[in-house]
């Protein structure tokens, strides 16, 4: 059974995510690792989402027994976990997931950043130990899904990444970005979007500084040049703008750093600051000092723009028709097992009774046609029991085939909804929203034929 447990830019505050997003390495997979009931994890964490997707071998409502123990692996209380924290279960994570993999429940919907993120959330589950096939099927089929809605519809370019809405927002205050001088703080893939950004802008140079001492291979593309530890405060004293997305874990630019380059002979008149990172590169108390403007990511949040409605609703109906494809196909590997023993029986019944007329039957003509009739015997019940499993009714066509045949296979347990969880489950404002707009009446999903 799949699980979800979200806390995202809908459900949670701000300082949450920061928190949540300063974990130590390795400490939540070691303790879901040991947890019991649970077969894989996948932990999805990115400026604006802290997500844990589960493959637990239980029916039972398994999330609020997790949540001490997801609660002491990220240093918060079980209460903040509680209160900020949405739970996905069973055959709505599917469409979750496509959706959050498409962009659809980003900040700036269409954003193109956040499926790498998910590819990288697997790969890094695969290292950990911590995938399952039913997780890598999900989340292979995210990566695929986002994959045709990215070449299938215009949704990425109706919507802006983080990194080019806050440029926009900083265009105001840059009077001409061709001279202007800019810091980056960091080297992973926000930088590289930054980076290309900018230089769409019409940036020609820029500093780039990294925590981790990697500025040295990022500073081999072109207009790109190392800024070290010690002539940072210089760079920051003369810099119009800073973009910070650095993954430390610490504060990168405090204040007494800041406002010793401030105090510097010949500064910027202006500078403003973007901090994209989670958690936050910038003390906020920066903000403070005259000449400097912070634009955080709680700020930037408040500016997202509305969907493209029409490019979003065209994509939410993929994330659905995929979704259910998904249920669907998991729905028939819960049957495959018992097709492949009751196949196995009739065979077997079918070669013995070929080696029994076997004197007789020197032509092969009965062999064949033995065969030939086990397979037409089959064909219907193994039919049956794919449409069976995709209407939930595996366990009947299982059932049959035990009572009949004597056929026992093992069979998954069922998913079951909790009576009544001690953490809510998904808000409405949370769940892949094409659901809604479906429920509503207010959208029909065109079909596509080729």
């Amino acid at each position: 059974m799949l699980l979800c447990l979200s806390a995202n830019h809908r459900t949670a505050s701000f300082p949450v995510l920061e928190k949540l997003a300063a974990r130590e390495d390795g400490g939540l997979e070691s303790a879901l690792r040991d947890a019991p009931g649970v077969d894989g994890a996948i932990v999805l964490a990115t400026c604006n989402r802290f997500e844990i997707y589960l493959d637990i071998d239980t029916a039972q409502p398994v999330a609020p027994e997790l949540m001490p123990t997801i609660a002491t692996a990220l240093d918060v209380s079980v209460e903040t976990l509680r209160a900020n924290m949405a739970v996905i279960h069973d055959t709505q994570v599917p469409e979750y997931l496509f959706a959050v993999s498409s962009g659809l429940e980003s900040v700036v919907v269409g954003e193109g950043e956040i499926s790498g993120q998910v590819r990288r959330a697997l790969e890094e589950s695969r290292a950990a130990g911590m995938s399952t096939s039913q997780l890598e099927r999900l989340f292979q089929s995210a990566s695929t899904t986002s994959r045709g809605i990215k070449s299938g519809t215009k949704l990425q370019s109706a919507g802006r990444s983080l990194v080019r809405l806050s440029l926009e927002l900083a265009a105001s205050q840059i009077a001409d970005w061709s001279t202007a001088q800019v810091v980056l703080v960091g080297t992973g893939s926000y930088a590289a979007a930054s980076l290309k950004a900018l230089q769409d802008r019409g940036v020609t140079r820029v500093g780039v500084y990294s925590p981790s001492g990697r500025a040295h291979k990022f500073a081999e593309r072109d207009g790109v040049f190392v800024i070290d530890s010690q002539n940072l405060p210089e760079h920051l004293s003369n810099a119009d703008l800073v973009v910070t997305c650095s993954s430390a874990d610490t504060v990168v630019i405090d204040y007494d750093l800041m406002l010793g380059a401030r105090l510097a002979p010949g500064c910027a008149e202006a500078t403003l600051i973007i901090d994209l990172g989670m958690p936050r590169n910038v003390d906020p108390a920066v903000g403070r000092l005259d000449g400097i403007s912070v634009l955080d990511l709680e700020t930037i949040r408040i500016h997202a723009p509305l969907e493209e409605l029409g490019a979003a609703d065209e994509a939410r109906c993929i994330v659905s028709r995929a979704a259910s494809e998904f249920v669907e196909q998991q729905a028939e590997t819960s049957v495959a097992e018992g097709i492949a023993a009751l196949r196995s029986h009739i065979t077997d019944i079918a070669r013995a009774e070929t080696e029994r007329v076997a004197n007789k039957d020197e032509s092969g003509v009965a062999e064949a046609a033995l065969r030939r009739l086990a397979n037409t015997l089959l064909h219907s019940p193994s039919v049956r029991a794919k449409e069976l499993a995709r209407a939930g009714r595996g366990d009947e066509y299982l059932d049959a085939i035990e009572l009949l045949f004597g056929i026992t296979v093992e069979r998954e347990t069922p998913a079951a909804k909790p009576a009544s969880p001690a953490v809510a489950s998904i808000t409405p404002t949370a769940l892949p929203r094409v659901a809604q707009v479906e429920d509503d009446g207010a959208l029909e999903c065109p079909v596509h034929t080729s």
